[in-house]
């Protein structure tokens, strides 16, 4: 069992996750749970592009130069 929170959403959004939540036959916490595991693994994914945009070692290939790799 996993651990339980409140949440305030303005009413559209929580207009919205009801209409779903009935839709899909499936609970509301179940649609939250699903939206914040998308979030992270975006958030994460944009952390380390940012890490590796600030990262000097880091080499920048130009698109001149990756277009040629390709023989485009």
């Amino acid at each position: 069992m996993g651990a339980a929170i409140s949440i305030r959403l303005p009413e559209p959004l929580a207009r919205r996750l009801n209409n779903l939540s009935e839709v899909t036959e499936r609970p509301k916490s179940f649609h939250v749970q699903k939206a914040l595991e998308s979030y992270f693994e975006e958030f994460a994914g944009l952390r380390i592009a940012l890490d590796r945009l600030h990262d000097p070692k880091d080499t920048v290939v130009s698109s001149e130069d990756m277009r040629a790799s390709f023989g485009l």
